[in-house]
């Protein structure tokens, strides 16, 4: 009797190794469901265009489904705040842009960059601006923009981002720089809707990404003037940049894939691995330059940090002049 019990004892503790053991093959096995990706504009932005050839490359890499789920709105405030609240294990991720830094700044979040868990950085995207066609005022080079501002303060018009975003405080950074004033019109999504107001004649000007501009700009309806970025666009190499005309801005968007705070550290280094083979990947890297005004690179969570910690500074001087600095 005591042997068959010690027979019977054996057989239940192997069998709750094994269980062990495949529960243990079971959390290596991340992911095994669809992941979610935020997107913090609205479908047709340039976050959301240049994002979503690497979720592609994100969902081959890892195997399982990555949906892309727009939630736009409140200076991308909303979307910011779904992935900080979102279940730490995973499956939710999404675009972080320089909104992330400049929200808290306006005191829109209590969080920002420094609490999210950055899994690195895909493109630094820069803003362009572009001129209407059907307006009274058809600029045709931002000489001819500097020099009617200056003789008519507040007269010419500049379509931008929602007040106090990215595209929003690159205007304002150029404007600062050039010593002019224009009356900027904040729109309600990012340049997407910027462009509408622009190829409409409804705006002189707009200070967009060029991902939101190029349709409208190849159908005549736009013209692109100048650059915020450090080398002309790949698809306008006759577009100069502001610094080669006498103007220093620093602004850009850098866009990383993060998640929620706390996240589990073989899950983050799954992620880290996979996003940057997603960024890395060629066919990605032309796509962005041709299609839009960006920087195709990988920066790992460490070196994306410290270029969000340099935009802070340019960031706060801009909203502090605007007076809309809340946080410091």
């Amino acid at each position: 009797m005591k042997k068959l019990l010690v027979i019977l004892l054996s057989i239940f503790l192997m069998v709750g190794i094994i269980g062990l053991e495949k529960r243990g093959l079971a959390a290596e096995k991340y992911p095994v469901k669809p992941i979610t990706f935020i997107s913090p504009v609205e479908a047709g932005g340039g976050a959301d265009v240049q994002a979503r050839p690497l979720v592609e490359n994100l969902s081959k890499i890892l195997g399982v489904p990555v949906v892309v789920i727009n939630k736009p709105g409140a200076g991308s405030s909303i979307a910011n705040r779904a992935v900080y609240e979102a279940k730490p294990d995973g499956y939710t991720i999404g675009n972080g842009t320089a909104s992330i830094v400049a929200n808290k700044l306006m005191g829109l979040l209590p969080f920002h960059y420094r609490d999210f868990t950055i899994l690195g950085a895909f493109l630094d995207a820069v803003p362009v601006i572009v001129a209407a066609i059907k307006t009274q005022r058809p600029f045709k080079s931002m000489d001819e923009v500097v020099k009617f501002a200056r003789a008519n303060p507040g007269e010419v018009s500049m379509a931008s981002g929602a007040k106090g975003q990215i595209w929003w405080i690159a205007a304002n950074d150029f404007l600062n720089v050039a010593g002019i004033k224009v009356k900027i019109i904040p729109q309600e999504g990012a340049g997407a809707f910027s462009i509408i107001q622009v190829a409409g004649g409804h705006t002189d000007l707009g200070c967009l990404g060029i991902a939101e501009g190029k349709p409208q700009i190849d159908a005549g309806n736009a013209r692109i003037l100048a650059t915020f970025g450090k080398r002309r666009p790949f698809a306008y190499p006759d577009c100069p940049t502001l610094e080669e005309l006498g103007f220093k801005v620093k602004i850009s968007s850098l866009n990383v894939v993060m998640g929620p705070p706390n996240m589990p550290k073989d899950v983050v280094d799954i992620l880290v691995k996979a996003v940057e083979k997603a960024a890395k990947d060629p066919d990605y890297r032309k796509f962005l330059e041709e299609r839009n005004n960006t920087v195709s690179l990988y920066l790992t969570p460490e070196e994306s940090t410290r270029q969000y910690d340099e935009q802070r500074i340019v960031f706060t001087e801009v909203l502090g002049a605007a007076g809309l600095l809340k946080q410091k």
